[in-house]
C-alpha cells in the first residue's frame, strides 16, 4: 500500500456491520492496515480508547466490495493495462467502494494475454495506491462461439492447459478466475487442472445442457458468470444451464444487479435458491464506466453507449458489458430486489472474497482483517472509503 503509516491509529464510529449482525452503537478501530476491533462502542478495549475518533451515530460502515468480473472504467480497459490505466481504473472504482478487484481480461490472442498479465502482475509488485488488484480473471478464450456475446470470436480456442500451465508457472497466483465453457473439447480436463491449483473454475459465454453442466460441477466447477447472460436458458423440460446453476448448490451465481441484463424477479427468484456464500454481486464494468454516452470499446471491438446501456456497436442486441458499479448494484439489490442489508453486503463483499480464498484477509469488518471500509449515509451514498486502513482520496 502507498504511503500507509504503520503508527495510524483511529477510530471510526458508527452503525457497524459485522458477521454477527449490525451493531447499532458501534466502533472500528483500525492501525496500520489492519482492524484491531470491530464491535458494540461500548465494549471497546481501553487501550484504544485514546486513538483519534471520527464519525457519528448514523453513519454506516460496511466492508468494502470485492468485485472478481471487471473490465475497466474511467476510459480505459484491463486489456490495455500500462501503468497510467490501471491507475485510472482502480482509482474510479475504488471511489465507487471496490476495494479489492480482480483485472478481468477479453477473449483476445495468446499474446494480448500475455500482455496483460506482464503489466498487471508489475503494478501488483508496485504500491498500489487505490483498489487492491488481488490477481486475473480470464474471461474466455476458451467459451463457446454459439454465445460469444462481446466477446471477439476470431480468438476463441478449446481449453489450453499448457496456456494455463504457463501462465501459473510465470505468474504464479495470478489467475484467481477462469471463464469456460464446459461443453467444449478439453474443458473437462482444464476444470480439473483449475480446481487442483485453487482456482476458480467458471462457466460461461456456453452452450451447454443441463446435463454438461452437472459433468462439469462433479469436474470442480464452482460458479457461473453474469448469471442468465451468455448461456442456455431455462426451459422446463430442457433446463439447460441456467437450470442447471440454479440446481446445483455447488455452483456460485454472479449476477449484474442493473436492471437491464437481468429483471429483478429474475434477480430475486436468484436469490432464493443462491443463499449464504452462494450469490456474487459483480459489474462486468466496461471502459465507459464513469462517463458519458458515446462510442468506446471493449477488448477490441467497438461499442456504443446510450443512456448508460452498452451493446456492440455492430450488433445492438449484444450487450457489451456494463456501466454499473458495485455501490449501485448493491444499493439496487436492497432498493429494487429486497435483499436485507446482510444480504447484499454478503454479497457484495464476503462471498466474492472467499470464492478468490480471501475469505480470511478481507470481506467483513472483524479483528484481523484488512482495514478496507466504507462508510455510507442513510441512502447508501458513499461518504468515505479507507483500504488497508487508509482513507482514499480520489478527487
Amino acid at each position: 500500500m502507498a504511503e500507509i503509516n504503520k503508527e495510524l491509529e483511529q477510530l471510526l464510529f458508527g452503525k457497524v456491520l459485522t458477521p454477527q449482525g449490525l451493531i447499532e452503537h458501534g466502533v472500528i478501530a483500525v492501525s496500520g492496515e489492519q482492524i484491531h476491533y470491530a464491535g458494540d462502542a461500548a465494549w471497546l478495549p481501553e487501550r484504544y480508547a485514546h486513538w483519534p475518533a471520527s464519525g457519528q451515530a448514523t453513519d454506516l460502515l460496511i466492508p468494502g466490495f470485492v468485485d472478481v468480473h471487471v473490465h475497466g472504467g474511467a476510459g480505459h480497459d484491463f486489456m490495455y493495462s500500462d501503468t497510467e490505466s490501471l491507475n485510472a481504473i482502480t482509482k474510479f472504482h475504488s471511489s465507487q467502494g471496490t476495494t479489492t478487484m480482480l483485472a478481468t481480461t477479453m477473449t483476445a490472442s495468446k499474446s494480448a494475454i500475455d500482455q496483460v498479465f506482464s503489466e498487471v502482475s508489475a503494478y501488483r509488485a508496485a504500491e498500489m495506491p487505490y483498489t487492491q488488484i488481488a490477481g486475473m480473471h480470464l474471461e474466455g478464450p476458451f467459451i463457446s462461439p454459439k454465445w460469444s456475446g462481446a466477446q471477439n470470436p476470431e480468438h476463441i480456442v478449446p481449453a489450453n492447459i499448457e496456456w494455463l500451465a504457463q501462465w501459473e508457472n510465470d505468474y504464479p497466483g495470478m489467475i484467481r478466475q477462469v471463464t469456460l465453457a464446459p461443453e467444449r473439447e478439453g474443458a473437462l480436463e482444464a476444470i480439473l487442472w483449475l480446481r487442483k491449483h485453487g482456482i476458480t473454475a467458471a462457466l460461461g459465454h456456453t452452450d451447454a445442457s443441463f446435463e454438461e453442466v452437472i459433468a462439469a460441477a462433479d469436474a470442480g466447477l464452482n460458479q457461473a458468470v453474469h448469471m442468465f447472460n451468455a448461456m442456455t436458458p431455462l426451459h422446463h423440460r430442457k433446463p439447460g444451464a441456467a437450470g442447471a446453476i440454479l440446481f446445483d448448490k455447488r455452483i456460485r451465481a454472479e449476477i449484474i444487479a442493473d436492471g437491464i441484463h437481468v429483471h429483478p424477479a429474475a434477480i430475486s427468484i436468484l436469490t432464493r435458491l443462491k443463499k449464504e456464500n452462494n450469490l456474487l454481486l459483480i459489474t462486468d464494468a466496461m471502459s465507459a464506466t464513469g462517463l458519458s454516452d458515446g462510442e468506446y470499446t471493449i477488448g477490441d471491438l467497438p461499442v456504443l453507449v446510450q443512456n448508460g446501456i452498452a451493446t456492440l456497436k455492430d450488433n445492438p442486441a449484444a450487450l457489451a458489458g456494463s456501466t454499473l458499479t458495485m455501490i449501485r448494484g448493491f444499493r439496487y439489490l436492497i432498493q429494487e430486489v429486497g435483499l436485507s442489508l446482510e444480504e447484499a453486503s454478503r454479497a457484495a463483499s464476503l462471498t466474492p472474497a472467499a470464492s478468490i480464498g480471501m475469505e480470511r484477509s478481507i470481506g467483513s469488518l472483524e479483528a484481523g482483517k484488512r482495514g478496507d471500509i466504507l462508510r455510507l449515509d442513510a441512502e447508501f451514498n458513499i461518504c468515505g472509503v479507507w483500504i488497508g486502513g487508509r482513507p482514499i482520496t480520489t478527487s
